[in-house]
């Protein structure tokens, strides 16, 4: 089966570098994912109007690169779980997660028995990563259920008892709305920061990986240092609003305006 490069950087304790992408856009997705990444992500949670359709060809298109394709499903629900991971994805992360029982339904979803449920039928995931799929891909998938809410953080020690998962990745925003915290200034709340120490401390006890969302490269190099696996340095969004911002103040300058 073809290698989760993203889990041998994790089994050898380096992080992976990610981007995130909102739109599911097949040329975007090439762009890039020729851009050196470690991983994507395509986001059908909170992504522009994606379903299971246009992510198996944003899969399609990232494939003809070396970078990992990971999706955050929309819901912790195995179908959406089954249809990524069929389609090619080799990562899943996963909304909604509060318990342990939510993150071992998570976990065992993206395993094929006996460590999990899913079902047998792995369509395109065959062609894209091998013939050997299924005996392989209980070790090779990767599966991080989200944290974004502090009493999921106070529990944090009975979902990593989980079975299935890999580790967590943190929801800065939703964490912070749940501590009542603007979720626009989470970096300057030092219960916030508490917070995610504690589920990072908690996975890496364990042998789980441990990741975050973040707002900017420069935030991603902190979070690096700090002992998180896997955030994501770009945006798609944010990198076109930017880029689209940086253009106009250009040309008003030059203009003289």
């Amino acid at each position: 089966m073809r290698p989760n490069n993203v889990k041998a950087l994790w089994k050898s304790g380096k992080p992976a570098v990610a981007g995130w992408l909102f739109s599911a856009d097949t040329y975007s997705a090439e762009i890039a994912a020729h851009a050196g990444f470690d991983s994507l992500v395509l986001d059908m949670q909170h992504g522009m109007g994606i379903g299971p359709d246009r992510a198996a060809l944003w899969l399609q298109a990232v494939s003809a690169s070396s970078v990992t394709p990971f999706v955050r499903v929309p819901w912790n629900r195995p179908e959406y779980i089954q249809w990524v991971l069929d389609a090619g994805a080799l990562g899943v992360i996963v909304p909604l997660v509060n318990t342990r029982e939510e993150a071992a339904s998570a976990g065992q979803a993206c395993r094929y028995p006996p460590l999990g449920y899913r079902s047998a039928g792995p369509n395109r995931a065959r062609l894209y990563s091998g013939s050997d799929y299924e005996q392989a891909a209980n070790a090779e998938i990767a599966c991080l259920v989200m944290v974004e809410h502090i009493d999921t953080v106070a529990r944090i020690d009975e979902l990593c008892q989980a079975p299935g998962i890999d580790g967590f990745y943190i929801g800065p925003a939703d964490l912070a709305f749940s501590m009542g915290v603007p979720p626009r200034a989470y970096q300057q709340d030092q219960r916030h920061a508490q917070a995610c120490q504690r589920v990072l401390d908690a996975a890496r006890a364990r042998g789980l990986v441990a990741g975050v969302h973040c707002a900017s490269p420069e935030e991603a190099a902190r979070r690096f240092a700090q002992g998180f696996l896997y955030c994501p340095v770009f945006t798609d969004a944010g990198a076109l609003q930017r880029g689209a911002a940086d253009s106009l103040a250009a040309l008003k300058k030059a203009r003289g305006a």
